[in-house]
């Protein structure tokens, strides 16, 4: 899967839901690398803030991103149209601190990129894969958020509420591709108690009942709901029994509960990768949303590539045999048995190293452990099949090594452990040369990693 951008760029005006501003927001195509990213046009230097968990300052009714003095609220609608539309890089241009609330869903951020169109770029997408089960709760609200191991990214949703008109409700998305049509158009929602103590606490000012669901569930007179109209600037109306007090009808019966997913699709964009996973969420709100996202950030950032995913029942990429028709090693120093992924920036090979090694026999007969220069040379031959995939006939060329920088020994390879590499270039290859970044690991730690050059060199005929 390549990573993906907007064929052109789109823009909205509209009102913000919390400041009531006027706000003009335009969706830029964006290259590749950039994620996504928000620009505060109207403020001094046009600062940029990265839409990265990191950068989450407040998640109390929406989220809330800032670099400084610069900040970005009401995120997470649009994050969610762009991750779901499968959007890797985009540049929003806002002239407010808050996105424009619209109708207050995603659909017609959905829209508008399918308006606009959708490229492919020239780069490999960068997943995040979950391989074994997380979880994080509150105790205080209720909240949890679990997520499993999958081949897709899927999401799950259970809400209660002490209300008898919204109590217990469920949602789900299987896939992505359904998020236009079943999650997209869910709106935002908001108990009529709430809105008083939310307009005192300088929200709200641009709500109405064309961009929230109003849910009535508590005795309110006349009186009082003629005091909420006023407070809203909207017109006095008359409300009977418990419900939905707006006009429009609910596109769902559970659109309450799509929102929260759709909630939850924004703000997992946070982590700045697509995530393969299912998510299980129970009572999520955009605290619990941030804090898992902010969680996976920090794996993220400590260990910048992930271990690749092996699964020894896929059928390899090359084999031993179709190796030794690119590489000239042999025994006993070709130390790759098989690769098993690549793509146009990267490849992923395989060493299992056993007990029968012949280094070990001196490194050491008490103690055997895999020399750290046989590692890098195992890296180095996995490179060079990277590169030597690149060219015609390959065969009748080889690699070369020209210089090994920043390596780093993490841990010891012992007897036993199946080495995975992840070799990616860090420059293009130019008149035959290489620059790449070489990792490896064993289980999902990194034990050994490098920069080096290689050259490519067309052998001579004899």
């Amino acid at each position: 899967m390549k990573q993906q951008t907007l064929n052109q760029s789109f823009t909205f005006k509209g009102k913000g839901l919390h400041t009531g501003l006027n706000i003009e927001a335009e969706f830029c195509p964006a290259p590749i690398n950039h994620g996504y990213k928000f620009q505060r046009v109207d403020l001094p230097d046009q600062p940029i803030i990265n839409a990265l968990a990191e950068n989450v300052i407040e998640s109390n009714r929406g989220t809330v991103v800032g670099n400084g003095q610069a900040q970005v609220s009401t995120i997470e609608h649009a994050m969610a149209a762009l991750y779901a539309m499968g959007l890797d890089n985009v540049l929003i241009k806002v002239n407010a601190p808050e996105l424009p609330i619209l109708d207050g869903s995603s659909i017609k951020y959905v829209e508008a990129i399918q308006a606009a169109g959708i490229v492919e770029q020239d780069a490999d997408k960068d997943y995040y894969v979950v391989k074994h089960k997380i979880e994080l709760a509150d105790e205080a609200t209720g909240s949890k958020i679990m997520v499993l191991p999958d081949e897709e990214f899927s999401v799950e949703v259970k809400v209660s509420y002490n209300s008898p008109v919204l109590e217990n409700q469920f949602a789900s998305l299987e896939h992505l591709s359904e998020f236009a049509a079943e999650i997209a158009p869910s709106r935002t929602f908001v108990f009529l108690r709430e809105i008083e103590p939310l307009l005192k606490a300088n929200l709200i000012k641009g709500g109405d009942l064309e961009n929230a669901i109003v849910i009535h569930d508590s005795p309110m007179t006349q009186e009082e709901l003629d005091h909420l109209a006023d407070l809203m600037g909207v017109p006095h109306r008359e409300v009977g029994k418990y419900g939905y007090i707006n006009d429009f009808e609910l596109h769902a019966s559970n659109e309450p509960a799509r929102h929260k997913l759709l909630d939850i699709v924004g703000d997992v964009a946070l982590i700045g990768r697509p995530l393969k996973g299912k998510i299980i969420a129970t009572r999520p709100g955009h605290t619990i949303n941030t804090r898992f996202a902010k969680m996976i950030r920090r794996e993220i950032v400590r260990q910048n590539v992930q271990a690749p995913v092996y699964n020894p029942n896929v059928p390899p990429v090359m084999d031993n045999v179709r190796i030794r028709e690119f590489l000239p090693h042999r025994y006993p120093f070709l130390l790759v048995d098989k690769i098993i992924d690549i793509g146009k920036n990267y490849i992923v090979g395989v060493t299992n190293v056993t007990t029968n090694e012949p280094f070990f026999q001196g490194h050491f007969p008490q103690e055997p452990v895999m020399p750290g220069v046989l590692q890098i040379e195992a890296m180095a031959q996995t490179g060079g099949l990277l590169v030597l995939s690149m060219v015609d006939e390959p065969e009748k060329y080889s690699t070369y090594f020209m210089k090994i920088d920043n390596v780093k020994f993490r841990q010891k390879v012992v007897p036993g452990d199946t080495l995975i590499f992840h070799v990616s270039f860090m420059t293009e290859l130019r008149r035959g040369c290489a620059v790449m970044k070489g990792l490896a690991f064993v289980g999902e730690k990194v034990v050994t990693e490098c920069e080096f050059m290689a050259q490519i060199v067309k052998k001579q005929v004899r």
